[in-house]
């Protein structure tokens, strides 16, 4: 199964300018290279082995969803057809199709714009622990993975690899980005997560939240990285839904459980996963983007 994945680009015509955890950008002038490799983080350990289809999935799902949104907002993408791509990237087209995209260099807004529709994980413990998410009050009384009255905007710094990113008051975003930056995003993500939230719920998803980033493109701001994948988001199957619990998920929280299983201190080098870790995972992201699009890669 792991002679499937592509855990490296290998283009040494192509000038490689970032490496993150998953996704790889290239400089090609006028315009980014984003390749989505098959590499796996959790608790932000980049895993030893890959997921089968991952990249393609994580590609398609962001493809679809900038296509979706885009009235709300404009974003990044300008192709995810290797025959427009720039002729140096003709070469490697066996390796580039289905998991990359050309992109508008835009200047990052160094803040991750986090939604919550539910209250699970970080913002669950934090509301345990004080009443609030990001200091923002909530109603008494809600249980695990309850839906909240309305969204909440509970914005992040951006770490660099290795390093963990930090809650941040809405405040503090606000003096980060300015008081325009800072409206235009936070609306742009309750607008962008409702929009897709209902049009999830139809396709049998609940999106528990989700992280966007967004960026300066010719003076206006616009969506950019990915959007609403299984690794930016918490996905939950709809008929399995019940509050007062954790909830089973399309993403990768099955590794990050098998993980805190081995006692793992989340720290590298990560143990192996077994192979049926990687396979089920596998068939969670490929599930994923079929109920949202219809798409299949693989049976």
């Amino acid at each position: 199964m792991q002679s499937d994945v592509l855990l490296q680009g290998n283009f040494p015509k192509l000038k490689l300018v970032k490496q993150g955890k998953v996704r790889e950008i290239y400089d090609l002038g006028e315009y980014f290279l984003f390749v989505v490799t098959d590499r796996l983080s959790a608790f932000d350990v980049i895993m030893g082995q890959g997921i089968p289809y991952k990249g393609e999935v994580l590609n398609r799902i962001s493809e679809f969803w900038f296509n979706f949104t885009k009235d709300i907002i404009p974003n990044h993408l300008v192709s995810t057809d290797i025959k427009d791509f720039p002729k140096e990237c003709q070469e490697y087209a066996s390796q580039l199709a289905g998991r990359s995209m050309l992109v508008r260099k835009a200047e990052v807004i160094p803040i991750e714009c986090i939604v919550r529709g539910y209250i699970t994980g970080s913002g669950w413990n934090d509301y345990l622990r004080t009443g609030r998410v990001s200091g923002i009050e909530l109603p008494k009384g809600l249980q695990e993975s309850e839906k909240l009255p309305e969204p909440i905007f509970t914005p992040s710094t951006k770490a660099e690899i290795g390093e963990h990113d930090e809650n941040i008051t809405n405040e503090k975003a606000r003096e980060i980005a300015g008081e325009e930056v800072y409206n235009k995003i936070k609306n742009a993500t309750i607008a962008i997560y409702k929009a897709a939230s209902e049009f999830a719920l139809s396709k049998g998803i609940i999106i528990a939240d989700t992280k966007m980033e967004f960026g300066v493109y010719n003076g206006e701001v616009i969506l950019v990285d990915e959007l609403l994948t299984p690794d930016s988001s918490r996905f939950w199957p709809l008929d399995k839904y019940q509050k007062g619990k954790t909830q089973e998920s399309y993403d990768k929280q099955f590794v990050r459980d098998y993980l805190v299983s081995t006692g793992f201190n989340k720290q590298p080098p990560p143990p192996p996963l077994p192979e049926n870790v990687i396979r089920v995972t596998s068939q969670k992201y490929l599930e994923a983007l079929y109920k949202l699009t219809g798409n299949k890669i693989a049976d």
